[in-house]
């Protein structure tokens, strides 16, 4: 029986623990040979000194079930480093073929308190690390492209978070880095799909390092798959990776414990015209304040309540 993704490489980022380790070995289950990158530091907060441990940890694990995986140690948001994590996987793989970017930080803090550093911190790994690793890649798949002529195999899949959907108080720079990845992955899409390249981004649910705090009052049940176990996460992975998943492309998912949900791209709500040659400030008073009043926060509206309203 031939696996789903038989001959095919793969990087997955930030794969040492968690999320990213239950996607790298996914795709090796699926028949993926996988370049497992992960910084290594021991800190959520990206603190610690720089370890092989992890990476190395799981591209073994990955060969003692009969894969195929090798270790890379880089900072994905360093621009050089990123570029030699892709070399790695064409020159180890011969090509690569599939991009799994996970890697990230947190930083928390309320806005008001917010240092300058903790902002850069955590956009330079998140939406910078998904950049770098993406630019590299896109280079390396369009170069073949247009050697073969024709389109080649390219998957990524992009790691956001429902924080950029619905706030998170405490995390302006991790909510702001996870919409960043968004409108990058949909730009990738539009950019790449004429070579062959797919890309496709994630909002994951799951108990990690990163959200220990988040899920701390969400107990574990005694027998049976934790319900926000990194591997509920991991098959859509792989089958965004996957040949089956050809004609996705651009789309966002939220999925966690058994569940997978494709989110439409926004939607007007409403929609109000202005009487007049451009609105004043009465007129907006007069048509957006009573809309609000009243609507209790978060509330969502049907896809049919779109008004065109003229007056005078």
């Amino acid at each position: 029986m031939t696996l789903p993704l038989e001959g095919r490489s793969a990087i997955v980022t930030g794969a040492g623990r968690g999320l990213g380790r239950a996607e790298a070995l996914e795709l090796a289950r699926l028949g993926a040979a996988v370049v497992v990158n992960d910084y290594g530091q021991p800190g959520r907060d990206g603190s610690g000194a720089a370890s092989a441990g992890p990476a190395e940890q799981v591209a073994a694990e990955i060969r003692a079930a009969g894969g195929t995986a090798v270790a890379h140690t880089g900072d994905v948001a360093d621009f050089r480093q990123a570029g030699e994590l892709v070399e790695l996987a064409a020159g180890t793989f011969g090509k690569l073929d599939i991009l799994v970017n996970n890697a990230g930080i947190l930083r928390d803090r309320m806005v008001f308190s917010m240092s300058e550093e903790e902002w850069d911190a955590v956009i330079r790994v998140h939406l910078k690390g998904h950049f770098n690793t993406t630019r590299f890649a896109a280079a390396h798949w369009r170069q073949r492209s247009k050697a073969a002529g024709e389109p080649v195999y390219g998957r990524i899949v992009n790691t956001s978070s429902e924080a950029f959907l619905a706030g998170s108080a405490g995390q302006p720079n991790y909510a702001a880095a996870k919409g960043g990845i968004v409108g990058l992955t949909t730009s990738t899409a539009l950019a790449l799909a004429k070579y062959g390249v797919t890309a496709n981004v994630i909002c994951p649910r799951a108990r990690t390092r990163m959200t220990e705090d988040v899920f701390a009052g969400f107990g574990q049940p005694e027998q049976g798959l934790d319900p926000l176990a990194p591997e509920h996460v991991a098959p859509l992975v792989g089958y965004l990776a996957s040949p089956a998943a050809a004609g996705v492309n651009g789309r966002l998912f939220v999925v966690h414990g058994g569940m997978v949900a494709v989110l439409d791209r926004p939607r007007v709500q409403v929609k109000y015209d202005s009487g007049q040659e451009a609105f004043t400030y009465d007129e907006l008073d007069a048509l957006l304040t009573p809309h609000f009043a009243g609507r209790p926060e978060g509330e969502t509206f049907a896809a049919a309540e779109v008004l065109s309203l003229k007056r005078g």
